[in-house]
């Protein structure tokens, strides 16, 4: 698989030198400001081909199993193409085309850069010793996962504990409750404190929010639905750990006290992290054009630099911890050919939105203002919240937070607004697997492990019945 880490870095720059090479003849006219505009001429039939992505996900692995463990990229790849072809028909093939580099180069390589990233470094680090999962043990895991999420981000604190977890309740019976209360507090909710957290908060630090606004306003909000979370779960685990008799692990008192192995990965996870904050503050001039778009150096300098520590993860860590840790690239694999056919096929249910009341989901975007023209906290929230479901949740937020009027001062000024948007796009990130980037690749995780997890539908019974409730409470308290 090292191999394969240099060929994909060498693939990755050798994408960039040919579009970088590509003729400025070969795309006349502004693209950017065509781009900017097209989401006013789409009509909703657009989002269909997103939208049977969405159900092949949800549908395909339990009609046809076999076909979909064997074939789920060829399916992504038909999808992207189904909306492709008929946009270049259309539309033309150069802003087809700019619209797939667009896509490609400053939201899809940077988000799967990231997750492998996290996910090979993470998975250096084995934590030994007599983990017994008990109700308590995992409430406790969880526990630190939440807390963690908020600094290492959600994707990087999920990628260290879901296997720790998974080796300690690996004696259980039942064990699909705990992976899915670990995605809505570890992959999710516990990103809520800071823009280290999760991609949506980063993006508003990026358009002026203040580092630490999101600590002080969205600190009662995340602790009360944390906690309805955590005593929830550790009702349902001490219920279900009664059920099955009060198990011992079989493996309890053998490997010794807790311990870590492969430390030197929580160092090239703080560089990660180090990584992706650099880039939201270090604005050097200079960059690549590809194809009339531009991706900004310290964008690229990131990305380089993320997998430079993936690589020294590869070559410093024993094959032992890796293999005690269950790892395999399956899990990678599958997010990465997935999302590809999300980010493309999803390219024209974000440029409505963007389009805001010029667009064809106009009828939407008028519900965040009451008949006053004022803005309508709950709306903000729910709308902001059910759209992150389905779609990436960063744009979304940029969508909501650009409708509110984009101006940081003023919305922090006034919190309500945006405590509702930040609140909806991170907490509403747990009702999909699909909602953040985590929760797909912690659901490969968990049944490249041997836990046969909920299909997509199944998995939103469990966020329906579990998280719209605390929504609805949140709302009541926080925004009516």
């Amino acid at each position: 698989m090292r191999k394969s880490v240099v060929l994909f870095s060498c693939l990755a720059a050798a994408g960039l030198m040919l579009f970088a090479l590509l003729p400025e003849a070969f795309a006349a006219g502004d693209l950017h400001h065509e781009a900017e505009e097209i989401g006013k001429q789409l009509g909703v039939l657009w989002v269909v081909p997103f939208a049977c992505m969405l159900l092949s996900i949800a549908i395909m692995p339990l009609a046809a199993p076999h076909f979909w463990h064997h074939h789920y990229g060829k399916v992504a790849a038909f999808w992207g193409i189904a909306f492709l072809a008929p946009f270049a028909i259309v539309h033309g093939f150069e802003l087809a085309l700019y619209s797939v580099v667009h896509t490609l180069f400053l939201e899809y390589i940077s988000f799967i850069v990231l997750l492998f990233s996290l996910f090979t470094i993470a998975g250096g680090v084995c934590l030994r010793g007599s983990l017994v999962g008990r109700p308590m043990v995992n409430t406790v895991i969880l526990l630190i996962g939440t807390l963690l999420a908020s600094w290492m981000g959600t994707t990087g604190a999920a990628m260290l504990l879901i296997r720790p977890l998974m080796r300690a309740i690996s004696y259980r019976k039942y064990k699909v409750h705990t992976i899915v209360f670990f995605i809505f507090l570890v992959a999710n909710i516990g990103g809520s404190l800071t823009p280290l957290g999760d991609p949506p908060l980063f993006l508003g630090f990026l358009k002026g929010v203040s580092f630490f606004w999101t600590t002080v306003h969205m600190f009662i909000p995340f602790t009360l639905l944390a906690a309805i979370l955590l005593a929830l779960y550790f009702a349902i685990d001490t219920f279900f750990f009664n059920k099955e008799g009060w198990p011992e692990s079989p493996d309890a008192g053998k490997d010794g006290k807790l311990r870590l192995e492969g430390t030197h990965n929580l160092l090239l996870l703080g560089g990660v992290v180090a990584g992706v904050l650099m880039s939201g503050v270090w604005q050097p001039e200079g960059g690549v054009t590809i194809y009339h778009v531009h991706v900004e150096l310290q964008n690229i300098v990131r990305d380089v630099l993320l997998l430079i520590l993936a690589v020294i993860s590869l070559k410093t860590t024993p094959h032992e911890i890796r293999r005690r840790n269950e790892f395999d690239w399956e899990p990678i694999r599958e997010v990465a050919k997935l999302f590809s056919g999300i980010f493309i096929s999803m390219i024209p249910a974000i440029a409505i939105l963007r389009a805001g009341m010029d667009g064809a989901l106009s009828g939407l975007i008028s519900m965040v203002r009451t008949a006053d023209g004022l803005d309508n906290h709950t709306m903000f929230f729910w709308l902001t919240g059910l759209l992150s479901s389905f779609l990436d949740n960063a744009p979304t937020y940029l969508v909501f937070f650009n409708t509110a009027g984009g101006d940081a001062h003023r919305l922090m000024s006034e919190a309500g607004t945006l405590l509702a948007i930040s609140a909806g796009a991170v907490f509403m990130g747990a009702n999909t697997y699909i909602g953040n980037a985590p929760n797909f690749m912690v659901r490969s995780i968990a049944e490249s492990g041997g836990i046969k997890m909920p299909s997509f539908f199944g998995y939103m019974a469990w966020s329906v019945g579990i998280l719209i409730p605390s929504f609805i409470l949140m709302t009541v308290l926080f925004f009516h």
